[in-house]
């Protein structure tokens, strides 16, 4: 397997809770490029209160990333969007077009409160819907709710919401809670997409033995489809 898609990663410097150099930057786009990465997104995080990023800020530090590292070996085919932490200041950004979806895309991805589900949040993914946004989850196997019941999901995803799993749960990066969820997510066919979301170079590693599982759990087809295919039809905007 190679030709692996990164929708979620955090390699631009100095603007969220990711790389903090430059050099760490390029280290970790390097060693996501050795483990497959032939394309990989950068999601700084838009989360009022945590880090403060509108779409100028992000786009003009993923600009002047992109200005020092140009022409550097050895790394993987780069874009930009936004990590978009879902509270009512980001929604109405998102509504008012304000946010960062996919490079080409309608794809947006979209994170929430680690303990709980917004209210009405069904209705407010098919709002994004008729805005011909595509709204994709971030690691829905490190939400509280969807612990103890995934079917909690059956909802946003009648709504159009696709999900990306962090592949680094399924060898417990985040705890044996999240890789049990990742697990039975990925039994019962919820995902679309995988990703690394890395934020350190070190990261790489676990990305990797991520990938491993997932071929195991899920066998070499799926596999493909989750790090290659499923990426690629969300950056197309070939969903249903």
């Amino acid at each position: 397997m190679a030709g692996y898609i990164d929708l979620h990663c955090h390699w631009v410097p100095g603007i969220d809770d990711g790389v903090r150099t430059l050099e760490e930057g390029v280290e970790l786009l390097r060693r996501l490029r050795q483990v497959g990465f032939e394309r990989v997104i950068a999601t700084p995080h838009m989360r009022p209160g945590m880090f403060d990023n509108d779409r100028s800020a992000i786009e003009q530090a993923y600009g002047a990333m992109l200005a020092k590292i140009d022409g550097a070996p050895g790394l993987p085919q780069l874009g930009l969007a936004s990590e978009h932490y879902f509270d009512d200041q980001v929604f109405d950004r998102l509504l008012a077009g304000h946010g960062i979806p996919y490079p080409g895309s309608q794809g947006l991805l979209i994170e929430l409160n680690a303990e709980w589900m917004p209210a009405r949040f069904a209705d407010r993914m098919l709002d994004l819907r008729r805005k011909k946004l595509r709204p994709v989850l971030a690691h829905p196997e490190r939400y509280a709710p969807v612990w103890s019941k995934i079917t909690v999901l059956d909802e946003i995803l009648d709504a159009g919401v696709v999900l990306l799993l962090d592949v680094a749960a399924l060898v417990g990066k985040y705890g044996r809670r999240p890789q049990k969820a990742a697990e039975a997510l990925l039994a019962e066919g919820y995902y679309h997409a995988a990703c690394s979301d890395a934020h350190r170079p070190e990261d790489a590693e676990p990305v990797r033995e991520g990938i491993a599982r997932l071929r195991a759990l899920a066998g070499a087809e799926e596999a493909e489809f989750l790090m290659s295919e499923g990426p690629r039809s969300i950056l197309e905007n070939r969903l249903r």
